[in-house]
């Protein structure tokens, strides 16, 4: 994660210090956020772990419990974090951030404008997405959702790139101050449409607006606010798929604890069979081969994506 401190921009590349924030990585599906602390301790299923013996060692090392087992220690990157946030609102994850980041053409140096920081999920991509020139406004209309979001930058080092204010941007509209400033505009709004004029505004001639809906009707609402002084109106759906790899025995002639190994249909010869066929038979048993196969859950719809880009005059 970029990091406000000069020296410390590019924290995966660097040693854990005290105060640093860190991802406990036990599996995919279980890690944590963890600030270190000199005399602090982390207590899970595996055991106790230090944070003394964590000061000094690499982003993604391995340390050990007392009771020999292990975690890894994570730099907390956008996509660890979209992982282990607090859900203060409904977040977007991986597959519409990267969405989005590449329409909306964010590249570093640029100005975004954001309405609906939430918990601030595509926010630090957008951070990491400008760096090291750009920076992003954030803005939401509940004061205790914005302020800690702010805690969370801070905690990840991003309040050189992030501005968070309080703000009903659906009624007000952004701030004049970023009239014909911004790169590229973001709304999760409960009614987009209300916010697209003042997003117009905001924009440099050819920028890109993107707002984010849950529900096609509010699509509809905001693609007919848009064609007023946008074009190249376009909507998307991002949906994504993943899959398991794992070793998997076949031929097992025992009880069923391969996880679904296809058994060797039954000999119909009544005569013993040789030792040549014992051992083939045996080294058909120990067979295994590598396959892959859709999760058992895949995770859905979570909104629809609209871009469009601001007509020239």
């Amino acid at each position: 994660m970029l990091s406000a401190d000069q020296e410390k921009q590019n924290s995966f590349q660097r040693r854990i210090c005290e105060g640093d924030l860190v991802i406990v990585y036990e599996r995919h599906d279980a890690m944590k956020p963890v600030t270190v602390r000199a005399g602090s301790e982390l207590q899970n299923r595996f055991g106790v772990f230090k944070h003394s013996d964590w000061i000094g060692m690499p982003f993604g090392c391995k340390v050990l419990s007392n009771k020999g087992s292990f975690v890894y220690l994570l730099a907390p990157t956008p996509q660890l974090w979209t992982l282990v946030l607090s859900h203060r609102t409904q977040i977007l994850y991986i597959a519409d951030i990267s969405f989005v980041v590449s329409f909306l053409e964010v590249v570093p140096g640029c100005v975004v404008l954001e309405s609906g920081t939430g918990s601030g999920s595509l926010t630090t991509s957008l951070a990491r997405a400008v760096a090291p020139f750009g920076h992003v406004y954030t803005f939401d209309f509940h004061e205790q959702r914005a302020a800690s979001a702010r805690e969370d930058f801070e905690r990840n080092g991003l309040t050189r790139f992030i501005t968070v204010s309080v703000r009903d941007t659906q009624g007000e509209g952004f701030p004049e101050e970023f009239c014909g400033k911004a790169d590229s505009v973001f709304l999760d709004l409960p009614q987009p449409w209300l916010a697209v004029p003042s997003s117009g505004k905001m924009l440099k001639p050819d920028g890109v607006l993107c707002s984010f809906s849950p529900c096609i009707e509010q699509v509809q609402r905001s693609c007919e606010a848009l064609t007023t002084n946008f074009t190249d109106v376009r909507t998307f759906e991002v949906l994504l798929r993943t899959y398991e790899v794992r070793d998997v025995k076949f031929g097992s002639l025992g009880g069923d604890g391969s996880g679904g190994a296809v058994r060797k249909p039954p000999c119909k010869r009544k005569n013993r069979p040789s030792s040549d066929e014992e051992n083939n038979g045996s080294m058909e048993r120990s067979t295994s081969t590598v396959m892959a196969k859709p999760c058992p859950e895949t995770r859905g719809h979570t909104g629809f994506l609209t871009f469009a880009r601001l007509r020239c005059s």
